[in-house]
């Protein structure tokens, strides 16, 4: 019992350890397409963590395939969502960000 309680944590901690690089990620990025896809990678993985670290101490069958579905809705919204967020942008004329080329390594 102890060591599937540990699991659980683990991937709790490291569901939300993804959450925040996701976060940091909207905050330090150049451009809204970077910006997007950290959001939407860090926060689908980081979900996926937590919904199987809760797997873990779920009750029942039933519990476990909400928190599935749950997981399964988040991953179809945030997609649509970063898909129509990409595509305003491009159609409003955002151009991708691009390092500036010069010295320096």
């Amino acid at each position: 019992m102890i060591l599937i309680d540990l699991l659980q944590g683990m991937l709790l901690l490291a569901g939300v350890g993804f959450f925040l690089v996701g976060t940091l990620g909207i905050l330090r990025f150049p451009d809204v397409y970077t910006r997007v896809h950290a959001l939407t990678k860090a926060d689908n993985l980081g979900l996926g963590l937590i919904v199987f670290g809760l797997l873990l101490g779920a009750e029942s069958v039933s519990v476990a395939l909400k928190l599935l579905l749950i997981w399964s809705l988040a991953l179809i919204a945030s997609a649509t969502a970063g898909y129509l967020v990409a595509r305003a942008a491009r159609r409003r004329g955002v151009k991708p960000w691009k390092a500036r080329s010069g010295g320096g390594a």
